[in-house]
């Protein structure tokens, strides 16, 4: 049964908002710019998104790109599909666990993360596995913001911790937020 376009966009803009920022802040444009779109342009090749949440990246990817998005959360992965319909691309959706990725070594090019990194238990773990997953020489490319576990790393000191390489690292807002380039030695083959 398909849902009524009004209550599509209601529960579309409820998710978004509990997502933290997204389509629903008015004022995301003001705080973090262009940086969803920084974050997913330079993804290239078979990438992963980490948290994609409700989708609100997708549009921002390369047309190349092989995009396989993943959240703990099914009801905004369903806002996801509904998004990847609408755009017309192949993106495929899966329910993982971050800390667990039910995805082999050397598996994806690049892995993305925007904005939730922040709502992990463990974030060491789920770089790790980000780690894990990238192919030597591949990226890992974050956008996320200021909290209280900051001061035990941020998210570039922890992705280096595990074993990548900062490549590229800028702060907005007075380093309220931060997007992030890592690359995991190596090369590509």
């Amino acid at each position: 049964m398909q849902r009524s376009t009004r209550s599509t966009r209601v529960r579309r803009r409820r998710l978004d908002r509990t997502s933290g920022y997204g389509a629903g802040y008015g004022c995301e444009w003001l705080l973090i710019g262009n940086s969803r779109e920084w974050v997913c342009r330079q993804a290239g090749g078979r990438t992963l998104e980490l948290g994609a949440g409700t989708g609100l990246n997708l549009r921002w990817y390369p047309a190349d790109a092989e995009v396989v998005a993943v959240d703990i959360d099914r009801e905004r992965l369903e806002i996801s599909a509904e998004r990847v319909q609408e755009l017309g691309r192949a993106v495929r959706l899966a329910v993982a666990d971050g800390q667990r990725l039910p995805f082999g070594q050397d598996s994806f090019d690049t892995v993305v993360c925007t904005l939730a990194i922040c709502d992990v238990d463990d974030r060491t773990a789920t770089l790790a596995e980000a780690y894990r997953v990238v192919r030597p020489g591949g990226s890992l490319i974050l956008l996320d913001h200021f909290e209280k576990r900051w001061r035990r790393g941020r998210p570039a000191t922890l992705g280096e911790q595990v074993g990548f390489n900062l490549v590229a690292r800028e702060r907005l807002w007075a380093g309220y937020f931060e997007r992030v380039r890592l690359q995991k030695p190596g090369s590509r083959d």
